[in-house]
């Protein structure tokens, strides 16, 4: 079971994460990222492009970090 301040330090991460998406997105909101973003949202994870995945890769090493989690 996970104790609260772990939690609590979970859910800042996760506010840190969609506010530096939200701060991207309206800086970056074009016609052109709007549809990539939308099929990206549409594709699979094992569909990706290894340049998208490491994004994805990239969030979880947070999450790891913060739970003081090694990468195998």
């Amino acid at each position: 079971m996970i104790d609260e301040e772990t939690f609590e330090r979970l859910a800042a991460l996760e506010h840190d994460r969609w506010s530096g998406w939200m701060e991207y997105m309206f800086a970056n909101m074009t016609l052109e990222n709007l549809m990539r973003w939308a099929l990206q949202m549409e594709t699979p994870y094992s569909g990706l492009s290894e340049r998208e995945k490491e994004s994805d890769r990239k969030e979880v090493r947070r999450t790891l970090k913060l739970l003081g989690i090694e990468e195998g």
